[in-house]
């Protein structure tokens, strides 16, 4: 997803703590992922990489509430077992298993853990990813490798170890989170656009290697989602909530001129089921975008 410049954010929310904050509350409100009925993923063994918050945490219960046995992993033990038992206590099936994407023995080590416990492999979002910002020149190399290693190798690992359980199968999906940002981008995001773009070309050529043996992979082009690695990268995780919901508002009247808004990761994690069930079969190697208009504003 794209994220904010953070002195720019920083300043509209100067100059916006004194608007209303009961009409960012209602926006928030407002937008709210509503129950479903629908089980698309009834007995579907679902894998995510990065879900102990934001798109990736929201696609778990969304995956769980649809029937799925969702085994997911991140580095954050705490967050990962809270959003397991959250889909248990809901009456879903979810196993946690620490893992980070840029240790290659661990990402094998989470895939096969959770093929061998439900038997099979059917769909994957590889959603894990990071940030770091600043002018290119003042990236140091581990921080440029640290960035790539998470979104770009991460996922190429990611799929390396999944594959193989999805053709014992005889099939499966596979979702990648890419970025509005392999689209149209900033200043200060060299390491993250790179990382994003070179998504939507592994997904191009891994969905040519496997189209015909009934794998499917497409990438999700999330725009600006409100999540914590936005407020990060914005340099306001520690804001309080309303200040947040002003700054991000105002952001938004700029940048997203038709909506105005943010995503949610709910509505994100949404759009991430419909690509990763059979609703669309004669779909691959698509890069679908949902944005609220924010690239084509920008382009």
């Amino acid at each position: 997803m794209a994220e904010l410049n953070r002195r720019a954010m920083l300043g509209v929310a100067a100059a916006a703590v004194a608007g209303s904050l009961a009409a960012c509350s209602e926006a928030s409100s407002s937008v709210a992922a509503s129950p479903t009925t629908k089980r698309r993923f009834e007995n579907k063994v679902i894998v995510i990489t990065g879900a102990t918050s934001g798109i990736g945490r929201a696609a778990a219960l969304a995956f769980a509430a649809e029937g799925g046995k969702v085994g997911f992993c991140g580095r954050r033990e705490l967050l990962g077992r809270q959003v397991e038992q959250e889909i248990r206590s809901h009456g879903g099936e979810a196993l946690y298993i620490k893992a980070d994407v840029r240790m290659e023995a661990e990402l094998k080590s989470f895939v096969d853990h959770v093929a061998k416990r439900y038997g099979r492999l059917d769909v994957a979002f590889n959603n894990a990813g990071i940030t770091v910002e600043k002018p290119l020149h003042e990236y140091s190399s581990q921080e440029w490798d640290d960035v790539l290693n998470t979104n770009l190798r991460g996922v190429f690992l990611a799929m390396k170890y999944q594959i193989p359980h999805m053709l014992a199968a005889g099939g499966g999906n596979i979702v990648v989170t890419s970025s509005s940002n392999a689209i149209a981008t900033t200043e200060h995001r060299s390491a993250y656009t790179a990382s994003k773009r070179g998504l939507v070309g592994l997904v191009h050529s891994a969905a040519l290697d496997y189209a015909a043996k009934g794998i499917r992979i497409n990438a999700l082009i999330p725009g600006t989602t409100d999540t914590d690695l936005v407020r990060r990268a914005a340099g306001m995780e520690s804001a309080p909530d309303a200040v947040w919901e002003i700054a991000a508002r105002q952001w938004a009247k700029s940048h997203v001129p038709g909506l105005q808004r943010m995503a949610t990761p709910q509505e994100v994690a949404a759009f991430a089921l419909v690509l990763a069930s059979q609703d669309h079969p004669y779909m691959t190697g698509a890069q679908m975008v949902l944005d609220g208009g924010e690239t084509a504003h920008e382009g």
